[in-house]
């Protein structure tokens, strides 16, 4: 009697621990923090229902200039898994894995960068290389890499599905192409706020021109609105763009040219469940579809 006594107690006690050990998950699942919405959207196709994925930051929030709460650290440090863009965009990533002892995993590695061109960043890889269909594939490759590694015994699950999200963004790509196919040769130049858009230019043929180069200079000069108003004067430019978290800024060119404001862009962040851009994959199709549509106007 004493033994059973003795053993029920040593149980209890295993299992008190087990909980406790598992306090920064949900249901016993491994926790993945991501840094913004859209490599959560990628990260929650691949994880299925196996692993609870979070962003630290919000749909419509800036992620350039983001700095971590003490509340978002304390969130670092529970997870088991924390997953970033890399190439120089979270500045803060230091800072929110100050406590913490997760794993870690860079979705760009094995992009082959794009340098900044101007501004004060010059030379620097730029960092939205999820702009580009073909290197999201790397993402997911990098996502998989990380999951099967998390979750062994969810591996071939995780492959399945990065197999099957691969084929979707060669289905968006191929759409893409036939979208933008529609701006006139004299029209593919892609004018905005921010220089996020140079992997998505580069495989889709497009010009860049830009007011900033990246959203952590963020400032309207003079110098650089007399570039772009000029580019968008010589070229017969119909349609400049800006993005939804510096929403606004295009305002002097449209005034000092013909061109018109074509629309909102989205890069850094999701919308909201009910927005346009609810996923990234619906991110890639709406950008290039107001691209086109803007390029594509008659009479400038």
């Amino acid at each position: 009697m004493r033994l059973s006594c003795a053993l029920l107690a040593l149980f209890l006690t295993a299992g008190s621990l087990g909980a406790c050990s598992n306090s920064g998950r949900a249901g016993g699942k491994p926790l993945v923090l991501t840094t913004f919405t859209v490599v959560k959207d990628m990260a929650q196709a691949i994880a299925g229902d196996r692993l609870q994925v979070e962003s630290i930051t919000s749909p419509d929030e800036e992620i350039h200039d983001f700095q971590p709460s003490p509340e978002d650290v304390r969130r670092g440090a529970k997870a088991d898994l924390i997953v970033d863009n890399g190439l120089g965009l979270e500045r803060w990533i230091t800072k929110l894995t100050a406590n913490s002892k997760a794993k870690r995993v860079t979705l760009s590695d094995g992009v082959t960068p794009i340098p900044i061109a101007s501004g004060g960043h010059a030379g620097e890889p730029n960092p939205h290389a999820w702009m580009s269909p073909r290197e999201g594939k790397k993402y997911v490759d990098n996502l998989v890499k990380a999951f099967s590694a998390l979750d062994r015994e969810h591996a071939a699950e995780f492959k399945a599905n990065g197999e099957a999200y691969k084929a979707k963004l060669d289905a968006i790509s191929n759409e893409m192409t036939a979208t933008l196919a529609s701006v006139p040769r004299e029209k593919r130049a892609l004018v905005t706020c921010e220089g996020a858009f140079s992997y998505l230019a580069r495989d889709f043929g497009l010009e860049e021109r830009y007011l900033w180069a990246v959203n952590a200079e963020g400032a309207l000069t003079p110098k650089g609105v007399a570039e772009v108003e000029n580019f968008v004067k010589s070229r017969k430019i119909p349609a400049v763009f800006c993005e939804s978290t510096v929403e606004g800024k295009m305002k002097p060119i449209v005034e000092s040219t013909d061109a018109v404001y074509g629309g909102t862009l989205y890069v850094d962040s999701l919308s909201k469940a009910g927005g346009p851009v609810p996923s990234y994959l619906d991110l890639l199709r709406y950008d290039s579809q107001k691209i086109a549509r803007g390029l594509a106007r008659k009479g400038s």
